[in-house]
């Protein structure tokens, strides 16, 4: 057995003890926050599948059956089994592996014939190959992120399994200190948009949530978390949980690892793919302005490495004495609220990141229910007395009303969005609104990430809106690939877009700080017929914050690379309702509805009138103990 450690060795002599001889049982191995039991039989315990629950009950560890290296199948011979056991029915598009975890990955349209009635076409694939599928539903629009990371992963497996053993390792290292107090140290986002990134700290464990950017400063002691702070061990750090992929929240990752991590990133699966996405264009973005990025494609690869994606619901040991469970935020695909479970029901903290308590169409609202909550941290981006957001029907009516007129007196409308979640949000409506009649046909062009963006949001339906899961899943209709949106594959394509008829222009960024957008706007910015609408958060010092401010003459880099002032004539509108995030009612919505209630709810991620406005609220309405602590303040949990 290749576990160390007294508790180590009567958790697999405990395994072993009721495993049955004829499974073969030749290892016991870590396998990040699982157990990994490796046989040369796994037929025998795919079969009888109550042995391994009984032992998962009673050892409170996650096991994972793998076949023994030694009794795979070739991959050649794997495919070709698999092709003779699948019916044809399945149209299986893909097949791939993964060594490391002895797993081969299926994509097919009718995912249901590969796994069989009660799972019988996977036992015989398991019994003839010795592989352990994992069935994936093929997306109707491939991702070259997520190709491109299955990819490195299998050319890297070996290392990939070094990196699970020695997390485990980690994990499920006897513990020196006994279960006692929890301390919380903010190194970014408190009293201010951007750079998220909170430590969590017991006596035995380390954990930073989020580790984000600010891409409105240009000062590095401002733009990253405060990670010079003698609280912050790097060599000390047991896990990083990522609640979403926007890169106020994960664009500082890739830094860790240059420096030195080399320990687990958690997340949910499509925050994986999109984290990626945008990291990789972070750097594009950094290289195409000339500044340098604080860390290299090689971190992001070393990222995508380290980083295990879990389920919603999931509960996972991410240290000895704290266990991590995700649930559903509504922000983003894949954005997650994270709940620590500290000690034996010592204490327990729930992190919102960015969340949306309201139905979008593309989401589900965020969960509120868990086992339990002793504190809250949350955010506050629009927890001002004013933030009040229109209706979802009113911001819909209204963006309606704006791109209807627009059209009307022939002028173009463009709408910067950020690639991932907004963009979505708003191709489902024009989308919508014009099937109904009800928003003038004109044609869509979609420009910069977000088909990549959209490509890895149809590869997780079942993170989406239950119509629009459905739609993709049940119906065969994607309505992300409907016939009035058209993609720009290439910047020579722009100037006859610009020069031609009335239409609508979805691009990125969302806050005109860089991507295709800028060229659009350059072009359309000096017609008054054009419009620009600002569908999500202009953070402060963006040129999208300027130009919504109502700024007429704008500084921007011409084509020879100097500066030179351009006057904005365009309309300038704003939407406000279709943000990711909750609004004022909705916090305090949240709050009131959550279970159980919090005893304290710590505020970050607004400006610092809003933290202090939503916090005194809180603290009057539910008479909880509510905190705005600054940036580098260390508060005491337990």
């Amino acid at each position: 057995m290749t576990l160390s450690g007294k508790d180590q060795v009567d958790i697999s002599q405990h395994i072993l003890n009721n495993i049955p001889p004829e499974a073969e049982v030749t290892r016991i191995e870590y396998e990040g926050p699982a157990l990994a039991v490796y046989t040369k039989k796994p037929e025998v315990l795919v079969e009888q599948s109550h042995i391994i629950a009984e032992i998962v009950k009673m050892i409170r560890k996650r096991i994972v059956v793998r076949s023994d290296p030694s009794i795979r199948a070739k991959e050649r011979e794997t495919e070709r089994l698999i092709k003779k056991i699948v019916s044809e029915e399945a149209e299986i598009t893909n097949i791939n592996f993964d060594p490391s975890l002895g797993e081969v990955i299926i994509e097919a349209k009718k995912p249901g014939v590969v796994i069989g009635k009660n799972g019988e076409v996977l036992q015989e694939i398991i019994k003839q190959t010795h592989w352990r599928p994992r069935i994936l539903r093929s997306p109707p629009i491939p991702s070259k992120i997520i190709a491109h990371m299955r990819h490195f992963l299998y050319s890297e497996s070996k290392e990939r399994e070094r990196i699970l053993r020695s997390i485990g390792e980690r994990i499920f290292r006897p513990t020196v200190y006994e279960t006692g107090d929890v301390r919380l140290t903010a190194l970014g986002g408190f009293q201010q948009v951007g750079r998220s990134s909170i430590l969590v700290q017991t006596r035995e464990s380390n954990v930073l949530l989020d580790c984000g950017i600010n891409p409105g400063s240009t000062s590095s002691l401002k733009a990253f978390p405060r990670l010079d702070t003698p609280q912050f061990d790097i060599d000390a750090l047991d896990a990083v949980v990522i609640s979403h992929a926007h890169l106020d929240h994960c664009g500082f990752l890739p830094f860790l690892f240059k420096y030195g991590y080399d320990g687990p990133v958690y997340c949910s699966a499509p925050t994986s793919s999109l984290m990626t996405l945008l990291q990789l264009d972070y750097l594009d973005v950094a290289n195409k302005q000339g500044f340098m990025a604080p860390y290299s494609q090689k971190d992001v690869r070393d990222t995508v490495m380290h980083t295990i994606p879990l389920r919603y619901g999931s509960v996972t040991d991410i240290a000895p004495d704290i266990r991590l469970t995700l649930h559903n935020s509504g922000h983003i695909l894949g954005a997650s609220l994270v709940h620590l479970h500290i000690g034996e029901g010592l204490h327990n903290l729930v992190y919102t990141g960015d969340y949306k308590f309201g139905k979008s169409m593309l989401l589900e609202p965020a969960v509120a229910m868990f086992p339990r909550v002793e504190t809250i941290i949350t955010e506050s981006t629009y927890g001002a007395p004013g933030d009040i957001m229109p209706t979802r029907a009113d911001s819909e009516q209204k963006i309606t009303t704006i791109i209807n007129d627009t059209l009307d007196r022939q002028g173009k409308v463009l709408i910067p969005v950020p690639a991932v979640g907004r963009a979505q949000e708003i191709m489902l409506i024009i989308d919508d609104y014009m099937r109904r009649g009800l928003l003038k046909e004109a044609p869509v062009f979609v420009e910069g990430m977000i088909s990549e963006a959209t490509a890895i949001h149809t590869a997780y339906p079942e993170y989406l809106a239950k119509n629009v899961r459905n739609s993709i899943l049940y119906e065969g209709i994607n309505p992300f690939q409907s016939d009035y949106f058209t993609i720009v594959e290439h910047p020579s394509a722009r100037e006859e877009i610009v020069d031609g008829d009335q239409c609508i222009i979805l691009a990125t960024s969302g806050m005109l700080e860089g991507g295709p957008v800028i060229d659009y706007f350059k072009r359309l910015a000096g017609d008054k017929r054009n419009t620009i609408i600002f569908v999500s958060y202009q953070i402060d010092g963006t040129m999208g914050s300027r130009v919504q401010k109502g700024i007429s003459d704008v500084p921007i880099i011409n084509s020879n690379g100097k500066m030179e002032v351009m006057n904005v004539e365009m309309q300038v509108e704003s939407v406000s309702g279709f943000s990711g995030h909750s609004d004022r009612r909705q916090l305090v919505s949240y709050l009131q509805r959550m279970r159980p209630k919090p005893e304290r709810v710590i505020v970050l991620h607004g400006e610092k009138s809003k933290s202090l406005s939503i916090a005194n609220l809180f603290k009057r309405k539910y008479n909880v103990d509510a905190l705005v602590p600054e940036v580098l303040e260390t508060i005491k949990l337990r």
